[in-house]
């Protein structure tokens, strides 16, 4: 059974969420977006992944003692976000932001169902959360998401690449085939839930035009506009 949510439209802010695999330009291109409309006068809060100061601690312990199970990767991650969504998440939307999220509960659904945990089990852990009303997926290849990681750092970490699962004893093979495996659950993901496909690949003011459109046709942004007063 599929789980149900609560429809981001019935209150006065806005979602907008980014997925994508480590690498995808995702993060870059939702910082873009707040920046644009930061810079026109909107009520703005941007969230991110992973960074409720109620258990990043414990997340990074954990990844360095390597004792996260895929089931405490799950409840730990959902814990995370019921923090952010209860204390910043919700009350912004109904105070009537445009909530800008780097990775919402969609990231969740792909990582633990790659990581063996049931797909539905893990929907009923967020059944509570508000529906994005923009959603856009960042695809990207693989080869060009390892060579942007790569790029920036000297390694690959232990879970990003998926070693915890044992799909290969060589870091890079099990990347590519954990986050091979991630993409194919957001491509399934993509029509169940009306992600925006972006095709990655073109330069970031191009894939900026593209995103900003999108949100400009699905959204009166000027009901977000601060009021100023005479």
């Amino acid at each position: 059974m599929t789980a149900k949510f609560v429809e981001g439209q019935e209150l006065p802010g806005k979602l907008i969420a980014v997925e994508g695999l480590d690498g995808s330009g995702k993060s870059t291109q939702i910082h873009l977006v707040k920046r644009w409309l930061e810079l026109e006068g909107y009520k703005v809060f941007f969230t991110e992944w992973n960074s409720s100061p109620l258990v990043r601690q414990s997340v990074k312990n954990g990844k360095r003692e390597q004792l996260l199970t895929p089931t405490t990767f799950a409840l730990i991650h959902c814990t995370d976000f019921a923090d952010r969504y209860e204390r910043q998440i919700l009350p912004l939307l109904h105070a009537g932001y445009i909530v800008l999220a780097d990775r919402y509960i969609f990231t969740a659904f792909a990582r633990d169902a790659v990581r063996g945990c049931d797909r539905d089990w893990v929907k009923s852990l967020y059944s509570y959360a508000v529906h994005p009303h923009v959603t856009f997926f960042f695809d990207v290849p693989l080869e060009m998401a390892l060579s942007r990681i790569m790029s920036g750092r000297a390694k690959l970490k232990h879970y990003e690449a998926g070693m915890d699962m044992g799909f290969s004893p060589d870091i890079l093979q099990s990347f590519k085939t954990f986050q091979g495996k991630m993409r194919e659950e957001y491509l399934r993901m993509t029509e169940e839930f009306g992600f925006i496909k972006i095709d990655v690949g073109r330069p970031p003011d191009q894939l900026q035009k593209e995103v900003r459109g999108h949100i400009q046709e699905r959204i009166e942004l000027e009901r977000y506009k601060w009021k100023t007063s005479r």
